[in-house]
């Protein structure tokens, strides 16, 4: 078992997410930084889709009542195990009793703590992952709480192997720090909110289906313009402050489908991006997507700081997934040639 000695702000149990049943109105939930999910996984011997918990912002702190393996990734959050500071991207060994505190973040927003075996609550309609707006799955449905504990699920043991509970700590390198995360970096725009503050998180978007209906003036705003990611913002949506964006055909529209990613823009004008725990349907004209190769990206965006949209194409988005998909191949790749350098050490020995 896992002992939460401090939840933080929001900490909750989260997967990939559900799939199959948004026909039926149940939303996707599950990790909003995908990408960090899968890395921690594979970090720890974890199957990509094992539960994790979820960090957003902090400060966190857990007791690990037995010996355990754990990965933290996403944010940069400073970290120690026991006083000790730990970093993330690494695959850290964990002894019976020792204690993890997850302080706040020098860059993004949410991070991932990943165990080996994965947190072994009770599934609901194939996933583990917390939809905090329906109050299911997850542990109860909620958020955790100070002094709740959590299951860890079985692992067969692997002796001599990089992901054993014993096996000695590793690095991967982040994916900010590789070349298929960083997009085309422009010239500073000089949106509503740009003086003083940093350049805003490139991320790039589709055209939505309701994009023609907006003026000239508006279409302009969107791509040129820095928005900034509100203190309204939460899991279900990136709320956004700027340009007001008015529709020249200002009609209604009857209900329709809608994904994590779609860019609605509602009465006042201002942005709203869906995200993972998001409605499947809405009635806002969809002035574009986020590709799915930037959810993580936007994810990670803090609130109060700036975002900038640029146009893109479908087969950019899916050079830009197939890129994603490469950085982990290479991970699995990293880990076994770790994997190969312990066994050549254990034979030499």
């Amino acid at each position: 078992m896992i002992e939460v000695l401090r939840a933080g702000v929001l900490t909750s149990v989260q997967d990939l997410g559900r799939t199959g049943y948004r026909h039926l109105g149940v939303a996707q939930a599950g990790a909003l930084d995908t990408l960090a999910l899968e890395v921690g996984n594979r970090l720890v011997g974890n199957a990509p889709s094992a539960a994790a918990l979820e960090v957003t912002v902090g400060p966190l702190a857990l007791r690990f009542n037995r010996a355990a393996r754990i990965a933290i990734t996403g944010a940069q959050f400073a970290a120690t195990l026991d006083g000790s500071a730990v970093h993330t991207w690494w695959s850290l060994p964990v002894r019976a009793g020792q204690e993890l505190v997850v302080q706040g973040p020098a860059r993004g927003m949410r991070g991932y703590v990943c165990v080996r075996g994965g947190i072994d609550v009770v599934p609901v309609l194939g996933s583990r992952s917390t939809d905090l707006a329906a109050c299911f799955g997850g542990l109860g449905g909620r958020k955790l709480r100070d002094g709740d504990r959590l299951p860890i699920g079985h692992c067969e043991p692997l002796q001599g192997k990089a992901t054993a509970v014993d096996a000695p700590a590793f690095g991967v390198k982040a994916p900010q720090w590789c070349r298929f995360a960083q997009a085309t970096r422009e010239p500073a725009r000089r949106g509503k909110h740009a003086a003083g503050a940093e350049r805003g998180e490139i991320i790039r978007v589709l055209r939505g289906p309701e994009y023609d209906a907006f003026g000239e003036a508006a279409r302009t705003a969107f791509w040129s313009d820095e928005w900034r990611v509100t203190p309204q913002s939460n899991r279900m949506g990136y709320r956004l402050e700027g340009t007001a964006l008015e529709r020249e055909q200002p009609t209604e529209l009857l209900s329709h489908a809608v994904l994590p990613g779609t860019i609605q823009v509602p009465g006042n004008g201002q942005p709203i991006v869906l995200m993972s725990d998001a409605q499947t349907t809405g009635g806002y004209p969809r002035i574009g997507v986020v590709i799915a190769a930037d959810l993580w990206k936007l994810a990670q965006v803090r609130l109060g700081t700036a975002v900038r949209f640029v146009r893109t194409t479908r087969e950019e988005a899916r050079h830009a997934l197939a890129e994603e998909r490469a950085y982990l191949r290479q991970i699995d790749a990293a880990i076994a040639m770790h994997e190969e350098r312990m066994q050549r050490l254990s034979r030499a020995a």
